[in-house]
C-alpha cells in the first residue's frame, strides 16, 4: 500500500460586549453540512475511479506528489483569503467594534453559504475533480475562516490576545491533523464500509441538533448547545472528535485512488475532502477555545 497523506447566526451581537454567544453559530450548520456531503461526496469519488476503471492511454496515474502538491495549493488559496479578509474587518471602521461587525457579517454568509454550494456542487455533481471549483471553494471558505477567526478573537473573549487564540487553534488543528495521519498509519482504526457508515450516521446527527438549535434560537429557546457550558463543551468536543476521524476517511480515499491508478486530476478531490475536514474542525477548536476564554 502506497502512503497517503471534512445555519445562519442566531443574531446580530447586539452591544460593544464582548459575548461568547454572539456570533457563535454562524456557518456551524454550514460546516457540518459541508463535512457530511463531502464524506458522502469521497464514496461517489471512489466509485468512479475504482469500480473497473481503466486509465486511458497516455493519461499520468495519481501518486502521493499530486495530494500534496493539490492540498498545498487549495490551502495557500484559502489561507492568504482568510488573512485579507481578517485584515480588511481589522481595519474597517477606525477600529469601531460596530463598523467591524457590520464588516464581518457579508463575509461570514457570503463565504460560509459560497463554499457550501459549491461542496453541494462537486460531491453530488461528481465534480471533486475540478479544480476551478476546488479553488473558488478555498477562496469563499477563506473569506469565512477570516471573518469568524476575527469574531471569535476579538468580539468573543476578553483575557486572551486575539493572536494567542488563533494561533492555539491553528497548532490544535495541525496537532489532531497529523495525529490522525499517525492513527491512520499504523493501522489503529482501519476505514471500513461500517465505520464510515457510522461516520456518515454521527455527522448526520450532529447536522440536525445544529439545524434544530438553530431553528430553536430564532423563536428564543436557547438549549446551551452553542454556548459556554457544560452542553456546550461536550457538543464541541462530538464536533472535534467527528472532524478528527474524518480525516481517516479522506486519506483512505487518497490510498485507494493511488492503488487504482486514477488519473492526476483526481487529487483535487482528495485536496477537497482535506480541506472541508480541516475547516470544520479549526472553527470548531477555536469555538471550544473562546468558551475557554469567555468572560
Amino acid at each position: 500500500m502506497r502512503e497517503s497523506n471534512n445555519p445562519i447566526m442566531r443574531g446580530v451581537i447586539r452591544d460593544n460586549k464582548k459575548d461568547a454567544n454572539g456570533y457563535a453559530t454562524f456557518g456551524t450548520g454550514l460546516a457540518g453540512a459541508g463535512q457530511a456531503s463531502m464524506t458522502h461526496g469521497q464514496q461517489q469519488h471512489l466509485e468512479q475511479y475504482t469500480q473497473g476503471y481503466q486509465a486511458p492511454a497516455g493519461i499520468r496515474p495519481m501518486t502521493i506528489d499530486d495530494v500534496v502538491t493539490k492540498t498545498a495549493m487549495t490551502l495557500g488559496v484559502l489561507i492568504a483569503v482568510a488573512v485579507a479578509s481578517y485584515g480588511i474587518i481589522a481595519t474597517s471602521g477606525g477600529g469601531d467594534i460596530l463598523a467591524q461587525q457590520k464588516m464581518a457579517l457579508p463575509f461570514l454568509a457570503v463565504g460560509a453559504i459560497g463554499g457550501l454550494v459549491l461542496v453541494l456542487i462537486a460531491s453530488f455533481g461528481r465534480k471533486q475533480d475540478n479544480p476551478a471549483i476546488v479553488l473558488a471553494y478555498a477562496a469563499f471558505e477563506g473569506l469565512f475562516v477570516g471573518a469568524i477567526s476575527f469574531v471569535f478573537g476579538n468580539m468573543s473573549v476578553s483575557d486572551t490576545s486575539p493572536g494567542a487564540l488563533i494561533g492555539q487553534a491553528v497548532l490544535g488543528t495541525i496537532g489532531v491533523f497529523v495525529g490522525m495521519l499517525i492513527v491512520y498509519k499504523v493501522g489503529a482504526v482501519r476505514v471500513t464500509p461500517r465505520f464510515t457508515r457510522m461516520m456518515t450516521a454521527g455527522l448526520v446527527g450532529v447536522l440536525v441538533l445544529m439545524v434544530g438549535n438553530l431553528v430553536l434560537g430564532m423563536f428564543g429557546v436557547e438549549t446551551g448547545l452553542r454556548e459556554a457550558g457544560p452542553i456546550g463543551y461536550i457538543f464541541s468536543l462530538v464536533c472535534i472528535g467527528l472532524a478528527a476521524f474524518s480525516f481517516l476517511i479522506d486519506f483512505d480515499a487518497a490510498d485507494q485512488l493511488i492503488r487504482a491508478g486514477a488519473p492526476s486530476k483526481a487529487a483535487w478531490g482528495v485536496a477537497l475532502g482535506l480541506t472541508v475536514t480541516l475547516v470544520w474542525l479549526y472553527v470548531e477548536i477555536l469555538r471550544l477555545l473562546s468558551y475557554l476564554n469567555s468572560d
